[in-house]
């Protein structure tokens, strides 16, 4: 194999896990917060995806034209939007089943997913079919050592890390974070001391939406194509990510979503090697097979949560 070929597997593999592990943090702010387990999310990120489509869309037909300028647009009216809906799935269907049993929750927030995705297949024009997306980032080649690397990629997952990052500077050094640390480690003890209960669960659930929002962006941008089953299999992958990473944990939730698409790297590159008669396409059930036996191995997760530690 080629170093060419390999650098694009690797790169590819670096991409996954930064997509995954976006999403998988989601999960862990919204387990953090309530205890649950938001079947939605991945969802939510389709949405996204399909709002900066269309927000380009929007921006070409009243003139806009600089690439750099339209990205930043799609990028705002996404994230704003999603943080907004995440907010308000908050207000008026989560916290609503605070106290009901966790199935209640776990199947209203699958019947929303559901709804999402069937809506944005139904409404959006054309819909059922994937949708191409625009090519906005430099697709400039450039060379590290053998590696071979292009810009629009170096750009996303620069972009990916720095989100992550100002994510956890936020929940660490903030009084914001320190509100949702507080909530996430004891909700009745937080209230008891000052703290707003239900606007830290909307804030929390606002920025985990921003969150998947800003990965269905960079997926759109990556593959230059989406469609509406996307948040299908992005969600369940980030949920498993998460359980694997240790459900709760911040660094757990990126560490699985890394190993994940390690497994899938794995799986599509050197299976087909080792065994010439399973071919590259079976690199999800690889994936899903070797997680499957390391959640077996380690219940609680790779990162075991400790309740100080949590989001």
């Amino acid at each position: 194999m080629g170093l060419d070929i390999l650098s694009q597997y690797i790169v590819n593999g670096l991409m996954l896990g930064m997509i995954y592990a976006m999403v998988a943090v989601g999960f862990t702010l919204f387990f953090g917060v309530l205890d649950i387990i938001k079947f939605s999310h991945g969802d939510v990120l389709m949405v996204g995806a399909f709002t900066g489509l269309a927000t380009y869309i929007g921006v070409q037909a009243i003139g806009i034209v600089n690439p750099w300028l339209q990205l930043a647009l799609m990028l705002i009216v996404s994230i704003v939007l999603i943080a907004a809906i995440g907010a308000l799935v908050a207000k008026f269907l989560v916290l609503p089943l605070k106290n009901a049993p966790p199935i209640n929750t776990l199947l209203v927030t699958l019947m929303l997913g559901l709804a999402l995705r069937e809506g944005v297949r139904l409404f959006y024009p054309n819909g059922s079919n994937p949708k191409p997306f625009p090519r906005l980032l430099p697709g400039t080649e450039f060379s590290i050592g053998s590696l071979s690397l292009r810009a629009d990629s170096v750009i996303l997952l620069l972009a990916g890390l720095a989100t992550i990052l100002a994510l956890r500077f936020l929940i660490s050094h903030t009084r914001l974070g320190l509100a949702i640390r507080a909530v996430a480690q004891d909700g009745e003890t937080a209230m008891v001391m000052g703290i707003h209960f239900e606007r830290v669960v909307l804030v929390t659930f606002g920025l985990g939406s921003a969150l998947a929002a800003m990965a269905g962006m960079m997926n759109g941008l990556y593959y230059n194509e989406i469609n509406f089953n996307i948040g299908l299999l992005l969600g369940v992958i980030g949920f498993s990510a998460a359980i694997l990473g240790g459900l709760g944990n911040f660094y757990g939730a990126i560490l699985g979503g890394f190993l994940f698409a390690a497994l899938q790297t794995f799986g599509a590159v050197v299976l087909p090697i080792m065994v010439p008669d399973i071919p590259s396409a079976y690199k999800d059930v690889f994936a899903f097979a070797i997680v499957i036996v390391l959640i077996g191995w380690k219940p609680t997760g790779l990162i075991a949560e400790r309740s100080s530690e949590r989001v």
